[in-house]
């Protein structure tokens, strides 16, 4: 019997190579930055962080979270990630540019090269085969496209086809491309849905050459006894333990978890073993606990682009606000980190005192449907408030609404310690405020959701914003995770 693996953090869309000892694995990062994180493991059960690929794309104003503008549920989709002569290639898609990016390295901590790719190409697949280099990408239909030497664009009369379509699927086509090139063969692994609900199944199509017929159909329609949601979207790795196949499933506010399976070859086609174990990944140094001395821990990612003149650290993590808004979601440089399931509390101590009348600052349970508790200062006075959403537009709709206030509490003090409990077995974020006596609750157990316009688990997040007037700041300290 071979283990299997799962995750309990928010790692979708993972592409896995294994190079020189090690597995590496890339993910999609969308609207945060730093971004194209990338993960390592020398026994597919621990990882830890390694790099991330780029530290901005366009450094457009929505892209920054200047005025209105921003691209929650957009950035940097499904990325692909190949080692080709020497050279480490990432590529992927940018849902708010319109564009696709390549980015090329000798090493995986960089530094990157990049250079576009011609044309918008989703859920891409890169493939090197023999002196020729493809894309396979699409929804539904599946086109394959033969790139030009520079790898800029499609080439001139070079192969451009539909190799599989999946036309009358009525929930989710076949999409999440991942193409390899096996002992002379050419198979496709992807994602689509059962016809009759929502649930995730891997399908493999396999051809004897790229101009030739893809035939195939599911190969992997389970869910190990871990949620009913079905487990797929991914590709294969082989490595010095065996064969897997890396996908992921979606398991509500936390996110989209991966999960390792492995499998044997027979007759050119992958066969699963019927005991299926599971365990859980040990994850090093992709969430935890930071001081803020005199930086930040890579763990942590900006909730859009930062600017960087508005933000310090010395003694403490200090944002200065630089315009007015509704709601958290414009707040500029929340400062965000992953949180691992399946029950995790995070606690800070925000020193409100350089706020001005109208500001907020504090920690949040951060998606759609947030929960935050922090400090206020209004009329001179410091509150501790906690606020919340329950979005009620569609479920890619990013509410510009005020948060709901649930209760305000005056303090004698404007240095409060704040904490945050968040439990993925019921989806629900509790608040509460540090007192004399200890941690109270404030507000109402409140429920957290994975909707589409964040398309991302539930973080951790560090946020001040104005809704009166700008330049106001706050000091976090002493962030603790457990």
């Amino acid at each position: 019997m071979r283990l299997h693996y799962h995750f309990n953090m928010d790692i979708p869309d993972p592409d896995v190579i294994f190079h020189d000892g090690y597995y590496y694995l890339i993910t999609t990062t969308m609207h945060f930055f730093p971004g194209g994180e990338i993960l390592r493991s020398s026994d597919l059960k621990t990882w830890e962080h390694y790099s991330y690929v780029f530290e901005e794309l366009e450094n457009t104003p929505s892209q920054r979270l200047e005025g209105d503008g921003h691209i929650y549920g957009k950035g940097m989709w499904a990325p692909t990630l190949r080692y080709h002569d020497g050279i480490f290639y990432v590529a992927f898609s940018s849902n708010d540019m319109n564009k696709t990016y390549l980015y090329r390295a000798f090493d995986l901590k960089g530094p990157w090269k990049r250079n576009e790719i011609k044309g918008f190409y989703h859920d891409l697949s890169l493939l090197f085969d023999e002196g020729r280099a493809y894309l396979v990408y699409g929804n539904t239909d599946i086109r394959l496209t033969e790139l030009n030497d520079e790898l800029t664009g499609p080439k001139q009369g070079g192969i451009d086809r539909i190799i599989v379509d999946d036309a009358g699927n009525p929930m989710l086509g076949l999409e999440g491309s991942h193409i390899y090139k096996i002992d002379g063969r050419y198979y496709l692994f992807m994602i689509h849905s059962l016809h009759d609900r929502w649930r995730r199944v891997e399908a493999m199509y396999v051809s004897d050459s790229l101009e030739g017929e893809f035939i195939g159909g599911d190969i992997y329609d389970n869910d190990l006894g871990i949620r009913d949601s079905g487990i797929a979207q991914g590709g294969i790795v082989k490595g010095p333990l065996g064969d897997h196949l890396i996908m992921f499933q979606d398991s509500g506010a936390i996110g989209r978890l991966p999960v390792i399976v492995p499998f044997e070859w027979k007759d050119g086609s992958p066969v699963f073993e019927d005991d299926e174990k599971v365990e859980e990944c040990k994850l090093k140094g992709l969430c935890g606990s930071d001081d803020f001395a005199s930086g930040h821990k890579d763990f942590w990612q900006f909730n859009h682009e930062p600017d960087l003149s508005l933000v310090k650290f010395e003694d403490g993590f200090h944002i200065t606000t630089d315009k007015v808004c509704r709601n958290i979601f414009h707040a500029r440089n929340t400062l965000t980190q992953k949180i691992q399931g399946p029950v995790s509390e995070a606690a800070v101590t925000v020193d409100a005192s350089a706020l001005n009348n109208g500001d907020f600052a504090g920690l949040s349970a951060f998606q759609g449907d947030y929960a935050f508790v922090g400090v206020a200062r209004a009329d001179d006075k410091y509150y501790a408030v906690m606020l919340s959403n329950t979005s009620k537009g569609g479920i890619w709709d990013l509410t510009e609404d005020e948060g709901l206030e649930e209760e305000r509490i005056e303090l004698e003090s404007s240095v409060l310690t704040v904490k945050v409990r968040c439990d993925f077995t019921n989806d629900t974020a509790t608040c509460f405020i540090e007192t004399p006596e200890g941690f109270k609750q404030i507000g109402t157990p409140h429920n957290i959701v994975f909707r589409l316009d964040h398309f991302t688990g539930c973080r951790f997040a560090l946020s001040c914003f104005s809704t009166a007037e700008c330049g106001g700041t706050a000091v976090f300290r002493k962030f603790k995770v457990k």
